[in-house]
């Protein structure tokens, strides 16, 4: 494809590495905007720099957020008894948008991968054993909310192993209402729904 536009073709370009974006779809976004309102564009550039430089993610359960503390950890009506662990900030968007769960969330950041080279100490998983651990934890059920892949479920048996003996605490894991090898974020609602109301404990 040849432009006649270096600009353009820039602009093509940086669009089209964006996932599921191919090169057809983003010349005809790149060819939206140029005939959009100049503050249209300047707006959506703006969005993008402040998302990408000034977003962060929360101390405690290292979702996305604005501030040091996400709002799904300051919503105090929410219940602070359980915590469900996904891999993934879009997992955490998935569940929400059941409206099927109300307890707190702990995000990984991935699942552990020899193949790939992610280990245990690559995940938040020592945060999420201090959550649980320290003096005047109110968590009593943790919920492994993860894909259930071989690299997930490797994830949730070492999770489990370093969980089960802990007092005081149940350990489940989401009904299997999830494809074997799906991942969550394609899961309808539903089914995601069905899964988290219908989650099962783990053996002790």
């Amino acid at each position: 494809m040849e432009f006649p536009s270096k600009l353009i073709e820039n602009a093509v370009g940086e669009l089209s590495k964006l996932p599921g974006v191919g090169k057809k779809t983003a010349l005809r976004l790149a060819l939206h905007l140029l005939k959009a309102e100049t503050d249209t564009t300047a707006s959506l550039a703006e969005a993008l720099a402040k998302m990408r430089f000034e977003i962060r993610y929360c101390d405690t359960c290292h979702n996305i957020s604005d501030t040091a503390e996400c709002a799904i950890c300051a919503n105090h009506l929410r219940d602070q008894s359980t915590v469900c662990v996904v891999s993934d900030i879009r997992d955490v968007i998935a569940i929400e948008n059941t409206a099927q769960y109300q307890g707190m969330y702990h995000v990984l950041g991935g699942v552990i991968s020899p193949i790939e080279g992610i280990g245990p100490s690559d995940l938040t998983i020592d945060s999420l054993l201090d959550r649980v651990t320290r003096d005047g934890s109110e968590i009593r059920e943790v919920i492994l909310a993860i894909s259930p892949t071989m690299e997930g479920d490797t994830t949730a048996f070492y999770l489990s192993r370093k969980l089960r003996d802990l007092p005081n605490l149940h350990v489940s894991t989401i009904a299997r209402g999830i494809p074997m090898g799906g991942e969550l974020e394609y899961a309808d609602e539903i089914t995601l729904g069905r899964s988290i109301v219908d989650r099962q404990r783990q053996m002790q």
